[in-house]
């Protein structure tokens, strides 16, 4: 369900004013030059190569025109997509190797005989066989999902149906509302109850309305697919019930609020008495729905779209409830999809992956069990995979970066000439308090009361969704878990979370290109340094600004402070809005401020951090190229992608990023820095008059 996080990945030159000019820039692209018998010792005695890797460069483009293109032009050219993806990249090449890298530590723990029952390794054992084994789950059908189908078929009134949806979630379904458990936003030392609008199949509100040709196609191929989806599950009416499907989530769709407002952290915490909630939806049955949850002793509860819930209210109360059941039985079907027959697998493949997305075929199978013993037990096999892939020195050398990054941080909140004292001080000392965290939990998940069987994939999924609503019930009104993590170490991203100012590096994001161990500090500030200012800029982003060092969510602005900070954001944005991603598509900069401002901030701060940490020295030349020259290649490499249109599409519509290419190329454009470093001018298509540049942090 939905978790509070906001974020989640992405001076003059020391070689003199001749690299200002495009001779700089000529030495980039043929790094030829024997180097001096001084040069030679600094690279004897540091053992660094730059990190760089210049055989994705596109020497036919001027990095003062597309800086990306002219550093990853040529690997965009020639990488062909694989058919069972949708993306490759920097961040997803990782992804495929840390899935490598776990499906030998499960197939090493299958391969031992005689497992312990009801051990971490049996579950893991048994997990993976139960999604591998095709013939037992074939041979299955529908039956896994007949005691729901059941129980949606027993509803009798509205009020058993809202108790329904209580009990679809705690099984692992969907429903029109997300109830979770989260720290309250306004008081970080407890935990809240929350509700979040849900109960859509479709990416966002906008495709079940926009009458473009490609949203009206896609909600045609829906329809098919859950006509195909009933069909093949031997369904009755399955024409007439995917039609009335489709008609209940566009009137649910109409009370959902768009993506913008959702990233908004002040207009989704509204905090309401239980006793209260009749007055915001008279006609949902709040008791049995808090009851069937557990919850039923809380008395308060944050419902973060409260026009949602009493639209929700009315699309209850209007909708018969043969057209509800209808709904709900699709949402038992399709959420089990993939834990069913190959069929129905494939089904939901062809609509979700390859209609929406354009994947051309499934991942082979051994992936998705991958997938799913890392959703289910992934500390499990995190404690395993830091142990061979995560090297002690490379959470030294992490730290030293993060307090490096914290000390320039600082250093810039200093010198900002648009904020006062008072603001300063604050922000300050919510920077002082940022919790980082490293490679791996200091205390691991424990799985001793999940049950798992090597014949029931279906029961397994339902099982671990159980234990996780009851872990998650056993947080209210007890210590706020500070040791828990929101992703395992094997993940290849990282976030901030606000509640708790804490910024999460998993151990699989430290490796090439963002953190190189064989490489000079050049490359690393350029990528995990600004990996590691990203998170730290979401805490002083146009949401994250909103809570103070303790997590809690208040002003801690001055008025003027709040209207300078506002209009460098509205800057921004505009900047954004007119980036193009297709020709009749744009980046959405109001949707995705708060990651261009932790991307602008994690740059900026990454490259004051690597001037520090040179104490006034020089920066050695290390493959023909300056130190500043490697930082700035260094961050744009990690951005390297290529995405399927299809993806990319619903990426803009949905996702808080902006497609990589701009989220190198917009922050770029704004410092001063690059500018020096590559020669930029008046008339280059980077090029951004100074007055019009933008810097927050």
């Amino acid at each position: 369900m939905k978790k509070v996080i906001i974020g989640s990945l992405c001076a003059s030159l020391i070689v003199g004013l001749s690299a200002c000019n495009n001779d700089a820039v000529k030495t980039v692209e043929s790094p030829t030059p024997a180097p001096s018998k001084t040069e030679t010792a600094i690279a004897v005695e540091t053992a660094l190569t730059s990190g760089i890797e210049f055989e994705n460069f596109d020497k036919s483009v001027r990095p003062q025109d597309d800086f990306y293109s002219y550093v990853n032009g040529t690997w965009v050219e020639k990488t062909t997509i694989p058919s069972d993806r949708t993306s490759s990249g920097a961040f997803y090449d990782l992804r495929e190797k840390s899935r490598d890298d776990v499906k030998a530590i499960i197939e090493a723990v299958a391969a031992t005989p005689n497992l312990k029952a009801g051990s971490d390794e049996q579950k893991v054992a048994d997990l993976y066989r139960s999604f591998m084994d095709v013939d037992t789950l074939n041979k299955l059908g529908v039956t896994p999902i007949q005691g729901e189908l059941a129980k949606v078929s027993a509803i009798k009134s509205k009020d058993e149906l809202v108790a329904y949806f209580a009990h679809s979630q705690v099984v692992g379904g969907s429903t029109p509302m997300a109830f979770y458990i989260d720290v309250d936003a306004k008081n970080s030392s407890r935990y809240a109850t929350h509700i979040w609008q849900y109960g859509l199949s479709l990416p966002e509100k906008d495709y079940y309305f926009n009458q473009e040709e490609r949203f009206v196609n896609i909600r045609k191929a829906f329809v098919a697919h859950i006509e195909k989806m009933y069909a093949l599950a031997g369904f009755a009416e399955p024409k007439a019930s995917a039609e009335a499907v489709l008609a209940l989530e566009t009137a649910i769709a109409e009370q959902h609020w768009d993506v913008v407002e959702t990233r908004d952290s002040t207009k989704t915490y509204n905090l309401y008495q239980v006793k209260d909630l009749p007055t915001l939806a008279p006609d949902i049955n709040w008791t049995g729905y808090l009851a069937a949850l557990g919850a039923d002793k809380q008395a308060d509860i944050i419902i973060n779209q409260p026009s949602y819930i009493s639209g929700l209210n009315e699309v209850i109360k209007n909708t018969d409830l043969n057209t509800w059941k209808t709904y709900m039985q699709w949402q038992v079907l399709t959420n089990a999809a993939t834990s069913l027959t190959e069929a129905l697998n494939d089904e939901h493949f062809e609509f979700f992956s390859k209609t929406l997305n354009g994947q051309e075929e499934q991942r082979p199978r051994w992936k998705r069990g991958v997938a799913s013993v890392n959703s289910l037990l992934g500390e499990v096999v995190g404690k395993v995979y830091v142990k061979h892939h995560f090297a002690p020195e490379a959470k030294v050398r992490m730290q030293t970066l993060v307090e490096n990054l914290r000390g320039a941080y600082g250093d810039s909140i200093e010198s900002l000439e648009w904020m006062s004292a008072s603001t300063k001080v604050a922000a300050k000392d919510k920077l002082a308090k940022f919790n980082p965290k490293i490679g791996y939990p200091d205390r691991w998940e424990n799985y001793d009361k999940l049950k798992i069987k090597a014949d029931d994939f279906f029961g397994n999924n339902v099982r671990a969704s159980q234990l996780s609503h009851e872990k998650s019930l056993e947080k209210l009104g007890g210590p706020i878990r500070t040791w828990e993590w929101a992703m395992t170490p094997q993940t290849v991203n990282a976030y901030y979370n606000p509640t708790m100012n804490e910024i999460v590096f998993p151990a699989a994001i430290l490796q090439p290109p963002f953190f190189n161990m064989d490489a000079d500090d050049a490359v690393n500030y350029g990528g995990i340094g600004a990996v590691i200012g990203h998170e730290m800029g979401h805490g002083f982003d146009d949401q994250g600004a909103k809570f103070d060092g303790e997590g809690n969510m208040r002003d801690w602005w001055t008025e003027q402070d709040l209207k300078e900070f506002s209009l460098r954001g509205k800057a921004l944005i505009e900047q954004y809005d007119n980036y193009a991603v297709f020709d009749d598509l744009n980046v959405n900069g109001q949707l995705t401020l708060g990651e261009n401002i932790g991307d602008l901030s994690g740059v900026t701060i990454a490259y004051r951090a690597y001037k520090k940490s040179l104490n006034g020295q020089e920066a050695p030349v290390i493959d023909g190229l300056t130190g500043d020259q490697r930082f700035f290649i260094g961050f744009t490499q990690i951005w390297r992608t290529k995405m399927k249109e299809e993806a990319l599409r619903n990426r803009v519509a949905t996702d808080p990023h902006s497609p990589a290419q701009f989220r190198s190329l917009g922050a770029l454009s704004n410092m001063p820095a690059f500018y020096t470093t590559f020669d930029v001018k008046e008339g280059d298509a980077m090029y951004i008059a100074p007055e019009k540049r933008v810097k927050i942090w």
